[in-house]
């Protein structure tokens, strides 16, 4: 085995609500990421509670990840680590036209043997875009009832 693999995603979502307002949705559900807490222990993350400021900000923590950057309402940087993978999550909101493309863009790294079988098990096995596709859905049907003004 030569080293862990990277691996890179990214997904993309049109929204007609305005990027004020999808930053909120992104926030909203960046919270709730770390449930159910029994994988986030499981899997033994570094950052298992909610800690810091909010709204979220750099330094601010939801389990299973590290807030290292925020620059509202434009990006939103995620860091985590745990016993099997390194990652970062980061949430892109770029004005458009038509209103707002969120991007959640994906960078995970697997060391070891352990690491490799995680990663056959959560992104070979396509559950993780399962789950940033079920995530952009949130958001967007957040930021669809956040912004009331906009069919």
């Amino acid at each position: 085995m030569t080293g862990p693999r990277r691996y890179r995603d990214v997904r993309t979502a049109t929204l007609t609500a305005a990027p004020e307002v999808v930053w909120r949705a992104v926030l909203d559900q960046v919270e709730v990421l770390g449930r159910p807490s029994w994988y986030v222990r499981l899997i033994g993350c570094r950052d298992r509670r909610a800690a810091g400021p909010r709204p979220l900000a750099a330094g601010s923590v939801v389990p299973g990840f590290r807030v290292t950057t925020a620059d509202p309402p434009a990006e939103l940087v995620l860091d985590g680590v745990h016993r099997f993978s390194v990652y970062t999550l980061t949430f892109r909101v770029v004005p458009t036209d038509a209103g707002t493309r969120l991007e959640a863009h994906t960078d995970a790294v697997f060391p070891g043997f352990l690491g490799a079988i995680y990663r056959l098990l959560v992104i070979d096995s396509r559950l993780h875009k399962l789950a940033t596709r079920s995530i952009a859905t949130r958001i967007r049907r957040r930021a669809s009832s956040l912004d009331g003004s906009r069919p």
